[in-house]
């Protein structure tokens, strides 16, 4: 069984709690508050048990000292300060003596975040090789250690799988809502169960997809996933974004003989040309030339998809089928989103580019689940095993730590 929240003694005590408020932002502006809103329920719940809470979070990745100035949380919680209507404390500091005081004149029911976890990735690291120094520092800063940080739980880093090694920790209530909804939805799904892979990279995906085969009656693909497939069939795919690694490509191969019957692959495309950035025209995936860039499907593609998503009963999205984000090729996966949608289906949308595709695109409340996690969904789809999670089921490492 796994730890969760309610299931520990919180009350009263100081808590760390690791979330995921990787937000875009831009110009200080959050776009997209989703992950903070989803965070509120164990917030929340922590409060009413008179608790003292220290947020940690990451944004973005710090590979320099500029990106410490673009990568900060400070907006974040400005934000969740207007979300929860209570005072969010915070400091820019991660790592001294001076935060353990601070921490120490903690009084329940108040809430510190401290600045980006990757902050102590520049220039030695320590957040991404999951330092042990630092995990230990961090775990020292509470009595419970809760991870609620659904989308980051594939990764050891110290500030979630670190921490879990040192204190008491549990799971909050998103990633049980996210655990609970992908086993129900996806590992005892109602068929026929369609699976769509889109997006630009299969080369992160492949294990997915070679797990999914198994699953799943039917396996659609889009985006430079597709791209890849066309071109280990020796299609002319011009210019077009695929995988240049060959054992990919023969893992591909692989797949496709031995599923023929469950794949489905374009038939036309939108193109764009790799010297004229005007250039847009139909063609049918057998036309394609060697300067043209496929950047999302076609009409034909489309009419051949729907007859698999009509007679769906489950329906997994991961990706797009296209370059979504400029207007001349959203047509694709806009009509292929509205097809979907409008289907009696259960439909889950596996975070990343297609969670942020579906809400751009104004599709969100048309779905039935959309996950939180992009690369930590995929990972607990292909393996269901999430490094931060399993770190929290290993009592026998926990060593009680004081301040």
């Amino acid at each position: 069984m796994k730890k969760n929240i309610q299931n520990m003694d919180v009350k009263n005590k100081r808590i760390v709690l690791r979330v995921d408020y990787n937000v875009p932002i831009q110009n200080g502006q959050i776009m997209d508050d989703s992950k903070i809103k989803e965070s509120l329920d164990t917030i929340q719940y922590l409060l009413a048990e008179n608790c003292k809470i220290v947020i940690l979070s990451h944004l973005g990745k710090i590979k320099s000292e500029e990106d410490k100035l673009k990568y900060t949380l400070e907006p974040v919680a400005n934000h969740l300060k207007k979300l929860l209507n209570t005072e969010i404390y915070f400091t820019k500091d991660i790592l001294s003596p001076d935060l353990v005081n601070r921490v120490l004149q903690l009084q329940p029911k108040e809430i510190l975040m401290l600045e980006n976890t990757r902050f102590a990735d520049y220039p030695d690291r320590l957040e991404s090789s999951n330092d042990a120094q630092l995990a230990m520092f961090w775990a020292s800063l509470g009595d419970i250690f809760v991870n609620d940080a659904f989308g980051s739980l594939h990764r050891t880093h110290a500030s979630n799988y670190g921490i879990a090694k040192y204190i008491p920790s549990c799971i909050g209530f998103l990633i049980q809502k996210e655990i609970f909804s992908l086993d129900k939805l996806i590992f005892n799904p109602k068929r026929p169960f369609v699976v769509v892979m889109g997006g630009a990279k299969v080369d992160d995906k492949i294990e997915l997809i070679e797990n999914l085969i198994e699953k799943c009656d039917f396996l659609l693909f889009g985006g430079g996933i597709a791209n890849t497939c066309l071109k280990a069939l020796y299609f002319n795919i011009g210019q077009s974004l695929a995988s240049q690694n060959d054992n990919i490509i023969k893992r591909l191969q692989k797949i496709m003989l031995h599923n023929k019957d469950k794949i489905g692959l374009p038939l036309d495309a939108i193109v764009g040309s790799s010297y004229d950035e005007s250039y847009v025209k139909y063609k049918t995936i057998d036309k394609i030339d060697e300067n043209d860039i496929i950047l999302d499907i076609g009409t034909k593609t489309l009419e051949k998809y729907k007859k698999y998503i009509e007679n769906a009963k489950t329906i997994f999205i991961n990706g797009t089928m296209g370059l979504y984000e400029n207007i001349k090729f959203a047509n694709g996966t806009k009509e292929f989103f509205d097809m979907i949608s409008n289907t009696s289906a259960v439909t889950i949308v596996g975070g990343g580019d297609s969670a942020s595709a579906v809400k751009n695109l104004g599709f969100a409340s048309k779905f039935t689940y959309i996950s939180s996690g992009g690369g930590a969904t995929l990972k607990y789809l292909g393996t269901r095993n999430l490094p931060a999670l399993e770190a929290i089921l290993e009592e026998d490492s926990i060593e009680t730590l004081d301040l």
